[in-house]
């Protein structure tokens, strides 16, 4: 049966004592409000692990001061049920004053100075301080062997992986496909806030993203020059649709760099807005790949 877990002290000997039947240990970090997407990490850790243990906490620290921290549903009840189902085995669910027991903003954080002040570090200033700090905590309190991620946060992912190289932690780190809705939405808790009509609208940024993929794969050799055009262009069309592009950029995989035109493992990013939603997407690509 699952346990549900509010406090670090009984995760640690329960944890323990899964160690001492040498069993491998995965975690799945997550602020709650699941959906498939999140159920598709539980099913990568099941490949990886023994015990899975999902993490549900949503974090205040890497929340703006103006994002939706107040708002961000709740909803520990139905998420123990589709966790349940989905054969996980632990829930780490700790309150704010659990995770940050001498208050707010902590003495100590976690920075990632060269990837937290470009892209969405730019639009949301210590966010990732708020994400690698908290994962540093997850890691300490858990102690898995291997994580999972989800890769429609790529910067995250990127930061994540920097920290555990950096800090030396012994834990490999697993990005796990984006699931998309039937429209090319990329699933996202935030989408609940969007209208039928909005929802619809939102496969636009997969499409624009398919138009860009096949655009660098026909072009090969592009410049800086054209592809800040063509970054340019793509974030109007957006616009023009509805969006509020926050940025659309085309960068190196390794660092989320401007690429040069040797590079080959690229990604292409966009941060945009709906209505007052704020929406996040990838794809990933190797220039040897044919249109």
């Amino acid at each position: 049966m699952m346990k549900i877990i509010f406090h670090p002290q009984t995760l640690r000997e329960t944890i323990n004592q899964k160690r001492k039947e040498n069993k491998r240990i995965a975690l799945v970090p997550t602020m709650g409000n699941l959906h498939a997407g999140h159920l598709s990490l539980v099913e990568q850790a099941k490949q990886k692990s023994d015990v899975i243990v999902t993490s549900i906490f949503v974090n205040p620290t890497q929340f703006g001061v103006h994002e939706d921290f107040d708002r961000y549903p709740r909803t520990l009840e139905q998420d123990s049920q589709l966790l349940e189902q989905a054969g996980n085995h632990i829930i780490f669910a700790p309150n704010v004053k659990t995770m940050y027991p001498n208050g707010m903003p902590p003495l100590i954080e976690v920075h990632a100075p060269l990837l937290d002040s470009l892209l969405c570090g730019a639009s949301r200033p210590g966010h990732f301080t708020g994400v690698a700090t908290i994962v540093s905590k997850l890691f300490n309190l858990v102690q898995p062997d291997v994580a999972i991620f989800g890769e429609k946060d790529f910067q995250q992912l990127l930061v994540i992986r920097r920290l555990v190289s950096e800090l030396a932690f012994p834990i490999e780190i697993i990005g796990a496909p984006i699931l998309r809705e039937a429209n090319g939405l990329a699933m996202s808790s935030r989408n609940q806030y969007l209208t039928a009509e909005q929802r619809a609208l939102a496969g636009k940024i997969y499409q624009q993203l398919c138009v860009s993929k096949n655009w660098l794969l026909a072009e090969k050799n592009n410049t800086a020059e054209k592809i800040s055009a063509h970054c340019q262009q793509a974030a109007e069309q957006l616009n023009q649709l509805g969006f509020q592009t926050d940025y659309y950029e085309i960068r190196r995989q390794s660092d989320l760099q401007s690429p040069q035109v040797e590079d080959k493992e690229l990604v292409i990013l966009v941060a945009t807005k709906l209505g007052s939603t704020r929406l996040i997407d990838n794809l990933v690509l190797s220039m040897g790949d044919q249109v």
